[in-house]
């Protein structure tokens, strides 16, 4: 069945009395399995999904690659997050204090439902259990060091906040895309926009790489990416899949200098500012 099959259904994952409990959305509650009853207000969020991997592409929508002044592209690229920076709904964003472009990048993240080898771009839709909203967060002060890599640029605890829940029943293929720091729209984008299908990025992927279920592939981010501050609330909200929100807190620099320092560079700048700063860069 394709995850665009049906009416819409959503499911999120919470803790509930210390444990991890599924549960559905009901107006303002959320219902668990046996019929108990939280207010999700008071919830505590969980990501909905538990990936193996988190996987991400580069520059792929058009505006962003403007922005940057990037070539046209004819095949993507692609890199990795680590599992330990899965975030959820109204989680915090810890900025580092010796961090100062700490940036936002609301996307759409597709999850694998079951798993991918080899599977068509035709039949992709019939192996993802849904589709979240997602921010795919990076610290661009490692820009200099982690640039193709994006370890530590975007692979450090909390950074890939995904939620509020997993949805299937809507063709995310016609939704918008749209970020807000502190109310205001920074970002907006359709999904329909992208220079690489989601059926054609997952198709890509698992020709070399098994895709397990609860694995998710973050699918692209529109131009505007730009750095939060301690205090501000984030929120990417996609049509029909709901409104993701984080704040940003500061946390203390990591005790010992080793390796490499986070920096402000040109090369840092154009990336963290985009088209604020005078020159041009690649994402």
């Amino acid at each position: 069945m394709s995850v665009f099959d049906g009416p819409r259904r959503e499911i999120r994952r919470i803790l509930h009395q210390g444990v991890p409990v599924w549960v559905t959305p009901d107006g303002d509650e959320l219902v668990l399995g046996d019929g108990r009853r939280v207010r999700e207000a008071d919830a505590v969020h969980l990501a909905p999904c538990e990936p193996t991997k988190i996987l991400c592409i580069h520059l792929n929508y058009e505006s962003r690659r403007i922005e940057f002044r990037a070539p046209p592209l004819t095949t993507p690229t692609y890199f990795q997050k680590p599992a330990t920076a899965l975030n959820a709904h109204r989680g915090a964003l810890c900025r580092p204090a010796n961090c100062k472009y700490l940036n936002y990048e609301g996307e759409v993240a597709a999850v694998v439902g079951r798993p991918m080898r080899n599977v068509g771009p035709a039949d992709v839709w019939d192996y993802l259990a849904g589709f979240a909203p997602a921010n795919d967060v990076g610290a661009q002060d490692f820009r200099d060091t982690d640039a193709g890599s994006m370890l530590r640029v975007k692979g450090q605890d909390g950074f890939c906040p995904i939620g509020p829940g997993l949805v299937r029943g809507v063709d995310v293929r016609q939704s918008a895309l749209r970020t807000y720091l502190n109310g205001r729209l920074v970002q907006e984008g359709k999904v329909a926009e992208m220079t690489f299908g989601i059926d054609y990025q997952l198709a890509d992927l698992c020709r070399h790489i098994t895709l397990l279920p609860g694995d998710v592939v973050l699918t692209g981010t529109p131009a505007n990416s730009r750095p939060m501050q301690p205090g501000d609330v984030v929120e990417v909200e996609v049509t029909g899949l709901g409104r993701l929100q984080n704040t940003v807190v500061e946390i203390p620099a990591p005790r010992h200098d080793v390796g490499h320092q986070p920096t402000d560079t040109d090369s840092v700048r154009r990336v963290a500012l985009g088209s604020d700063s005078r020159k041009g860069g690649a994402e």
